[in-house]
């Protein structure tokens, strides 16, 4: 039976249609240790600017079980960050001085990337005209 299926799925990447990888992580199935390293980060571009690019850094948070702490580089600015996963969502908050959040990031994992992309919304503020910008995530380690 092991050939048949093996012939299958080979039969089936030649006509474009890709089987479920067997090592291909579910959302559902993620922990917050999954999100521990490097991660690429590419703001989506404003009016009149360049998609911005950045890394996440990030770590188990020392006080806090389930949770993650680290730091976000973009160009010269780094500003800390923590981060939950929780109902499926990547939540994590910026801090400049480390006291105030400058910003919350909610991400959710893209279909078909295995839990190694996330795309959500970065929001400044809290009022109703605070501003908001698309964003994505990679995971830099194999």
């Amino acid at each position: 039976m092991k050939p048949l299926a093996t012939a299958l799925i080979a039969g089936l990447s030649l006509w474009g249609v890709s089987a479920a990888r067997a090592d291909c992580l579910r959302a559902e199935d993620i922990a917050p240790a999954h999100f521990v390293g490097t991660w690429a980060v590419t703001l989506a571009a404003t009016p009149g600017q360049r998609p911005e690019r950045g890394l996440l850094q990030l770590q188990p948070h020392p006080l806090y079980a389930d949770s993650l702490k680290g730091a976000l580089q973009r160009g010269a600015r780094s500003v800390q960050v923590v981060a939950d996963w929780e109902d499926e969502t990547l939540t994590f908050e910026e801090s400049e001085d480390g006291e105030r959040i400058s910003a919350t990031w909610q991400a959710r994992a893209v279909a078909g990337q295995c839990a190694r992309v996330f795309e959500g919304v970065r929001f400044t503020g809290d009022a109703p005209d605070a501003s908001a910008q698309r964003f994505r995530l990679r995971a830099e380690r194999p």
